[in-house]
């Protein structure tokens, strides 16, 4: 490998790392109370002012440190999905995991479950939803009509059975919760939260970072496989209960937050190629910036905090558009 090479390798390595760190910082910055950069790192090192500490280690910090984490696992599970099934559009939101994690969040909210019992029902649901979209394809091929459209039905199921819990839930206490939760936000969330679902989602990606470069075969047949020495069907389970416990610990977290599976990926892809080696790093990265960017857009825009959900709806669509018509697959 060339000298230029690697200078161009460790520039890349560095900004993968240093993006996220920039953003979080100045994201601790801003807010209602714009704090100097000065005073936000005397607070992280324990030496600023007690209003200012109250305001960065009480309330913003958790919150970014979420950013990441739900940005991160979203993004790796789109990824993960979308080579298992050799689709681009397959994403915990298309596939129905999202809908079936919602459910099980909202049903274990009706029940009076606490943070790890939402976390189990989310876990178990999202499992049972993907389950049910895999059967319904099965037999297919595994393109864009059979996963995608099996998806939307398991979806449509689960957002049928969140409205009937909606409809049975008590209208002054339980109803509320569930609607705003739905939503999508992350206001509100302490480190009583962050500690429950980061260890969950910490192992995963460290799972499948250690996996990245056997993720390139996740789209192979068996019999194409085998000539690689990967035991293809351990290889996909593993990937499963990854992608499943990522999207059931982010969304009992903070909510259905959609278009981060789908839009990251897609970024990093269109940047850096197809190879999961690089794919993932980069969509770590790429997630973690995303969603602390937004998040910080959802608390600064309007005087009234804005559900994140919304706001990545508002960006993803659009660019999504951008860079589909940039990369030449549509036309009209």
């Amino acid at each position: 490998m060339s000298r230029q090479v690697r200078k161009l390798n460790l520039i890349c390595i560095l900004l993968l790392v240093f993006v996220p760190l920039i953003l979080a910082i100045v994201s601790l910055c801003l807010g209602r109370m714009v704090i100097p950069v000065k005073d936000v790192i005397d607070c992280l090192w324990g030496k600023g002012d007690a209003r200012f500490s109250k305001v960065i280690l009480g309330i913003r910090l958790p919150r970014i440190i979420m950013d990441i984490l739900v940005g991160i696992g979203l993004s790796l599970s789109g990824l993960v999905l979308q080579n298992l099934f050799a689709n681009a559009l397959a994403t915990p939101d298309t596939i129905g995991v999202a809908a079936g994690a919602s459910f099980g969040c909202c049903l274990a909210i009706l029940m009076g479950f606490g943070l790890v019992g939402i976390q189990g029902m989310a876990f178990l649901f999202a499992l049972v939803a993907l389950a049910l979209t895999y059967l319904c394809a099965r037999g297919r091929d595994r393109g864009t009509s059979s996963i995608i459209l099996s998806g939307i039905m398991i979806s449509a199921m689960f957002n049928a059975l969140i409205s009937f819990v909606k409809f049975i839930s008590d209208a002054e206490t339980q109803l509320p919760s569930i609607t705003y939760w739905l939503m999508g936000s992350l206001s509100g969330k302490g480190y009583k939260t962050i500690l429950t679902s980061m260890p969950v989602i910490v192992v995963c990606c460290i799972v499948l970072f250690v996996l990245r470069w056997r993720l390139n075969v996740l789209p192979l047949t068996e019999d194409e496989a085998k000539t690689s020495g990967i035991n293809i069907k351990a290889l996909r389970i593993v990937c499963v209960l990854c992608s499943a416990l990522l999207t059931a610990s982010c969304i009992s977290m903070c909510g259905q937050v959609g278009w981060v599976g789908l839009l990251v990926p897609h970024i990093c892809r269109m940047a850096f190629g197809s190879n999961c080696k690089i794919l993932v790093p980069t969509t770590i990265s790429v997630g973690a910036s995303f969603m602390i960017l937004v998040d910080t857009l959802s608390r600064i825009i309007t005087a009234s905090e804005l559900p994140v959900s919304i706001l990545t709806a508002f960006v993803g669509a659009p660019l999504f558009i951008y860079l589909i018509r940039r990369k030449g697959a549509w036309s009209l």
